[in-house]
């Protein structure tokens, strides 16, 4: 096994410009030292691996809520895609990664730091042919099952619950036995 390389990154809560398309094409093809750090840096670094070796890659994104791990999973996917080429849709990150919402209601709750903070934890597999993606499969796992009977202060639990509480007289609910529930002015998914 070879070290792994660790990139910290620090979320800025406001759109910054070195997610571009120039900035991709201006980190392939580099070695990991030739530049700033970044998520392309990382990504072009398991791509390089990946074609150069043979072996599969892996890139570890954590953080605690709101640190920005979603999105740089889809910089990383835009990275592949972009470098490799994609056979198919040129848009797949964006189908592998969207949520609907309806899933978002059952996996986000509001936390004291994000009003739609999703609990998923999220493995990504991304197929790959000839160095170009080819597909991607998702597994989601819900954290925090405790959240269902606790919650802590200014915090809520799944969406979901507030939703159906909220829906609880239209004709098709009547049947549930819902009642109000506490906290509905709360963000919603």
């Amino acid at each position: 096994l070879l070290p792994g390389i660790i990139l910290v990154a620090i979320n800025p809560y406001k759109p910054l410009p070195i997610y571009e398309e120039e900035v991709i094409h201006a980190y392939s093809g580099r070695e990991i030292g030739d530049m700033d750090p970044h998520i392309f840096a990382l990504a072009e670094e398991a791509y390089k691996q990946m074609v150069r070796f043979g072996r599969n890659q892996s890139l570890v994104i954590s953080g605690e809520s709101g640190a920005g791990k979603t999105a740089s999973a889809k910089h990383a996917m835009r990275y592949f895609t972009t470098v490799g080429g994609c056979l198919g849709d040129s848009s797949m990150e964006e189908k592998v990664l969207a949520s609907s919402p309806v899933m978002e209601a059952f996996g986000n709750a509001k936390t004291t730091r994000n009003d739609n903070s999703s609990r998923f934890g999220k493995y990504i597999e991304i197929g790959f042919s000839q160095a170009r993606v080819t597909g991607a499969t998702i597994k989601t796992y819900l954290l925090e099952k405790s959240r269902v009977t606790f919650q802590a202060k200014a915090e809520r639990n799944y969406h979901i619950f507030y939703q159906l509480c909220a829906s609880a007289t239209l004709p098709e609910l009547q049947g549930l036995g819902l009642r109000e529930c506490p906290q509905q002015s709360h963000g919603t998914a």
